[in-house]
């Protein structure tokens, strides 16, 4: 799959928070161990492949506060037990797969120490893929097969959560044992697609034709003739009723791409059966909403929703880092969460 260089210079979203050893203050999951010895709960051990059988319920923390709620915790007497996971309440949804993005609410903290951080009071979910090694280990192993619209109780060995090196940003040792409450807003699968029930809007005049039913993959021909555009645009071809996309955040979403010559610049769908599998991506991508990137004309526009992203060619130019002139790049992209 060839992606032109403006996409391909936007990097995936990895919540620095949520990655092992990460320095962000905005920290996120981990998990994982065998024993309350310290020898199994060592910040050295490696990290658990699954959670660990459940310890009396008197032994784990407990939590106030419904779903969707600022959780408050008490957390008991002893030493914090090996990697669990305890549903605090189960939602009815669709179970959550590895790869999946997640929207969640959470909070974290310190074993019987403080609150490292937490979602709700910054009154926006976080957005992340589980499974693949993006977030602490603990969140990949305690959160995949668990419905959507549940509240965890994730408690994480440090092996599970920072490791040794712990999170200087946030205030987390490299003997500090994590405590997470996770809210399952959403999971968002590698083949979803924006609302099929968004309503459409007008295509621009000179626009690329645009096929294909909303929620679905589209496709795009650049008809003969048609004028290259000479600038950045953005334009709803489907609106959708989400929440509004705000500035200097990241959007995630779907997309096919091509250049004016009507040659391929990048697919996030999936392949389908039957198609050569080198020309579907993997998934939906995280994209920065903010001035000067294709992408900050989105702010505003309603999650679900799909658009057309235009972006003007390049010169060719010479010198010591001669480029090669390069056409226009056009993109119908669903806009899936925030």
């Amino acid at each position: 799959m060839r992606v032109r260089a403006v996409l391909l210079a936007i990097p995936l979203l990895l919540l620095a928070a949520c990655g092992s050893g990460g320095d962000s203050t905005e920290t996120t999951a981990t998990g994982t161990t065998s024993s309350s010895a310290a020898a199994t709960l060592g910040p050295t051990v490696p990290p658990a492949t699954a959670v660990a059988d459940p310890v009396p319920a008197d032994q784990m923390p407990t939590v106030s506060g419904a779903f969707g709620e600022k959780p408050t915790l008490t957390f008991p007497e002893g030493s914090p037990p090996s990697l669990q996971r305890v549903v605090l309440s189960e939602g009815t949804g669709p179970m959550v797969e590895s790869s999946d993005w997640l929207v969640t609410n959470y909070l974290g903290q310190i074993w019987g120490g403080e609150v490292f951080d937490n979602s709700y009071d910054r009154g926006a979910t976080s957005t992340f893929q589980i499974g693949v090694r993006a977030v602490v280990p603990g969140w990949d192993t305690g959160l995949v097969g668990v419905p959507v619209g549940s509240r965890v109780l994730l408690s994480l060995p440090p092996a599970d959560g920072y490791g040794s090196a712990g999170n200087s940003g946030a205030g987390i040792g490299g003997t500090d044992t994590l405590v997470f409450v996770v809210d399952i807003v959403n999971a968002i699968g590698p083949d979803q697609g924006g609302q099929a029930d968004a309503t459409p809007e007008p295509t621009p005049a000179g626009a690329p034709e645009i096929s294909g039913a909303l929620g679905a993959r589209p496709s795009i021909t650049i008809p003969a003739g048609l004028a290259e555009p000479t600038e950045q645009s953005v334009a709803v071809l489907a609106r959708g009723t989400g929440a509004p996309i705000v500035d200097n955040s990241q959007v995630l979403a779907q997309y096919v791409a091509v250049d004016w010559t009507g040659e391929s610049a990048g697919s996030t769908w999936p392949a389908t059966e039957g198609e050569n599998q080198t020309t579907g991506g993997t998934g939906p991508q995280q994209l920065p909403v903010q001035a000067g990137t294709p992408f900050e004309g989105l702010v505003g526009v309603p999650l679900g929703s799909r658009v057309l992203v235009t972006i003007p060619g390049q010169a060719a130019t010479t010198g010591t880092s001669a480029q090669p002139a390069q056409p226009a790049v056009v993109a119908v992209m669903d806009l899936l969460a925030q």
